[in-house]
């Protein structure tokens, strides 16, 4: 792979634009090469064509085996280039290169070449300057953070310390309450009991280290820590000294977990997050404190990354300038890049082992690996058999769809007295499938293009690193949902019966109900089978979803809310599993479900919810958020709200003043979400932008699929009106099969809608440089909360 590809996928996605201009730098290097070929007057090191069997660099003078940090003797003429610095006050300043010796022709292209690299390295250091300050800044939080979390397990746990000479303080806590001021404790708990060894903890202990060395700086003799005598017993420690637990007076707590339970409490009565010293708490604000330390670690890696990549972009430009135009230039410009901010900073590297060894010596009871496999993040393998299986079922599913194609051809199913019982109530229990199949290949779809075009959904989603599906393990696990429902569509459709009880094998016709029950345990299974994670973290998107407005709504959350609403026809496909299996007799495939008015009531609520939840969501972003366009949102909801009851009022009882009123509500809906997905969700039709009706930033290149995107959004959203402009059934088409053609519609509008969605979303957060999640902290100072 050449470097600029690698340069590129190496990339954060959301600092793309504060790396240097790689791909620019070279196409100027690329144009002073070609002014060069065109003047065979340019100093130009080239050679005969055919003349050389090896490579030039092969007949270089050979410098020794042990001198290759010895800089080769350079003559001042021939330096070509002088790089200088306005610095000021200790910053950085703008660099600027000047040339020391003319380069005849072609010295135009050079000087803007140098130029936008002197531009492009400004504009790196003041980004790497500004994050390293930025990680400064949040690890000093952290130390105070940890500070309190230290406190805390000292007056939760009131250890016993062992001192030497067999003597024992069993009130720790007391002397940590009386300390005046703040030190590190040597506190790593031991699981299984409340002892601590002082003498092994500061044997643990890397901040004695710092110190010993801080009093030895200061002229004083360090205190005396802990020694050993000739048997190796321990004996006496002198300077021990626990964390002082004045902190917990000015602290509160902040690791309530949001429940629908807290959330009614606080809206019901002020309740107070004083510390009460439970293990509970303390718990939680190690949960709290590992979780911030590892997203803490992974900015620091990636900021590591950046220094490093970029300074590998220079080195590697700078080798071309040189091989190009014969110039001795890259090694000047590397010794100021070297003597940067960028190349001597060591804040980011120390911080890291910083953090590497508070996480191992309080987070993993001193086990280096197990503390590094937490703090690093755990590269995903790709494994052959999940492509192998991938294409085992979809062979299957191509098999079994001919197979039922063969079958309804050679016994003319469809041409027979029981087509309208099998469409009427076999088929509404497997369309479910089919429109959760389909929702999961528009998905993949989705995974497929994110990945492709680096939207870096993961970090949007907030996935834990490793635990996110790819597109092939969503395809294999769509293709298997759809062996199994195949598999029972060819059980069913046989119309044999009983001629005396007209009645159905009873095996088969469970055979729908028996799929929903094994699919739901799967969902549900504990056990770290079929992508867990990944199944939680569905079920807990989607319990916020329910729950709202009790829950803080975040993306995922109201993204699934989305999806729900383009499965209508999947939840009424759902009431009829109730309605057929509970009070239908399904041996004879026969139901009285129209009859029924629970039934019709819940035809109106099932189709009304998804709507309901994702305008309670709305309208809680609104409070949380003080955001007004919220407000707008929510409208769009509640028009689509009455729409769908006007809708199905018609569907149910028919009548032109149902179908005048159930048009008029569903167009003034259709322009309202229509215009809200292409304009807010998309950020697209900005008359203004450098790209006519677009916006300024497209991920894609090709701007004619952004209007496709948009004439589809339109074309698919009056799909869903078809059943008010009267087209309700069609002369080969059942009504059955019209409504789920529909539903499928609507999905793959929403599997497009997914997509440019969270292209916007990225691009929102490349412009600000978003790149880390925030990590709610478990401690709240009071002196911030009376300032804020």
């Amino acid at each position: 792979m050449k470097f600029g590809k690698e340069f590129t996928s190496q990339m954060v996605p959301e600092w793309q634009e504060a790396y240097m201009d790689y791909n620019f730098l070279k196409a100027v290097l690329k144009d002073i090469l070609r002014f060069i070929q065109g003047n065979p007057s340019a100093p130009i090191a080239s050679t005969p064509k055919g003349t050389l069997r090896r490579k030039v660099s092969l007949y270089r003078a050979f410098s020794g085996l042990t001198n290759r940090c010895r800089d080769s003797p350079r003559k001042k003429e021939d330096e070509a280039i002088l790089v200088s610095s306005d610095q000021q006050d200790g910053s950085e300043g703008h660099h600027h290169t000047l040339f020391l010796t003319p380069s005849g022709e072609g010295d135009d292209c050079k000087v803007v070449f140098f130029k936008r690299l002197d531009n492009e390295f400004d504009k790196v250091v003041n980004f790497y300057k500004m994050k390293a300050e930025e990680v400064m800044e949040e690890a000093e939080e952290l130390s105070k953070q940890m500070d309190v979390l230290i406190a805390l397990r000292l007056k939760v746990e009131k250890p016993v310390v062992r001192l030497g000479g067999g003597a024992y303080l069993r009130n720790l806590a007391s002397i940590g309450a009386s300390s005046p001021s703040i030190s590190y404790p040597l506190n790593s708990r031991k699981p299984g009991g409340q002892h601590m060894d002082a003498i092994q903890e500061v044997e643990m202990s890397s901040e004695d280290k710092n110190e010993e060395e801080e009093e030895e700086r200061r002229g004083n003799e360090p205190e005396t820590r802990n020694h050993r005598n000739a048997n190796g017993g321990k004996v006496d420690i002198q300077g021990f000294r626990p964390a002082s637990l004045e902190i917990l007076n000015h602290v509160k707590l902040n690791v309530l977990t949001e429940t629908p339970v807290s959330t009614l409490r606080r809206l019901l009565m002020c309740t107070t997050t004083d510390l009460s010293f439970s293990k509970e708490e303390l718990r939680k604000a190690e949960e709290l404190m590992i979780q911030a330390l590892i997203e803490f670690y992974q900015k620091l890696r990636l900021l590591k990354s950046y220094c490093f990549l970029n300074q590998l972009a220079f080195s590697k430009i700078m080798k071309k300038y040189d091989k190009i135009t014969s110039r001795n230039a890259s090694k000047a410009y590397m010794e100021m890049v070297d003597s940067s901010y960028l190349g001597n900073s060591e804040e980011v590297t120390r911080l890291m082992e910083r953090v590497e060894a508070t996480f191992v010596k309080h987070f993993a009871n001193g086990n280096h690996r197990r503390g590094m496999n937490t703090l690093r993040p755990k590269a995903k393998r790709e494994r052959h058999r999940i492509t192998f299986f991938l294409g085992f079922f979809i062979g299957c599913t191509i098999a079994l769809v001919l197979a039922i194609i063969v079958l309804i051809h050679v016994r003319n199913i469809f041409n027979s007295k029981g087509s309208n019982q099998y469409m009427d109530n076999i088929f509404p229990l497997y369309s479910l499938f089919g429109f959760i199949v389909l929702h999961m290949l528009m998905y993949s779809a989705n995974i497929y293009f994110w990945r492709r075009y680096r939207v870096n959904y993961p970090f949007i989603f907030g996935f834990k690193q490793g635990t996110d599906l790819g597109y092939r393990e969503v395809f294999l696990l769509s293709s298997v949902l759809a062996v199994f429902t195949l598999a029972g569509v060819i059980s069913n459709l046989e119309m044999e019966m009983d001629p005396e009880t007209k009645s159905f094998g009873e095996i088969t016709e469970l055979v729908p109900v028996a799929l929903v029950i094994i699919v739901l345990l799967i969902m549900l299974c504990p056990v770290n089978i079929i992508c867990r994670s990944s199944r939680y973290f569905f079920i807990q998107c989607l319990f916020h979803s329910l729950c709202a407005p009790l829950y803080k709504v975040t993306l995922p959350d109201f993204f699934m809310s989305d999806q729900l609403t383009s499965q209508v026809q999947a939840f009424r496909s759902l009431e009829f599993y109730v309605c057929y299996y509970g009070w239908g007799n399904y041996k004879t495939r026969s139901n009285k479900c129209s009859e029924s008015q629970v039934f019709e009531s819940f035809y109106y609520i099932v189709a009304i919810i998804p709507y309901w939840l994702r305008f309670l969501q709305c309208v809680r972003r609104m409070i949380d958020d003080k955001d007004k366009m919220q407000a707008f949102n929510g409208f769009k909801y509640l028009s689509i709200i009455v729409a769908v009851a006007m809708r199905t009022t018609y569907d149910l009882k028919m009548g032109v003043t149902w179908k005048i009123l159930a048009a008029a509500s569903s167009g003034i809906a259709t322009i309202i979400a229509t215009f809200w997905d292409i304009v807010i969700d998309w950020g697209l039709l900005r008359w203004n932008s450098k790209n006519p009706w677009l916006r300024d930033k497209l991920i894609i290149q090709n701007k004619v699929v952004y209007f496709v995107a948009m004439v589809l959004n339109v074309v698919l959203r009056l799909a869903w009106m078809q059943t008010v402009l009267g087209f309700r059934e069609a002369p080969f088409l059942h009504r059955r099969t019209l409504i789920a053609i529909v539903a499928c519609l609507e999905i793959i509008r929403r599997g497009i809608w997914n997509f440019f969605r969270l292209e916007n979303e990225h691009l929102n957060n490349v412009g600000k440089f978003r790149a880390f999640n925030s990590v709610p902290l478990p401690f709240n100072y009071e002196d911030e909360d009376k300032d804020g």
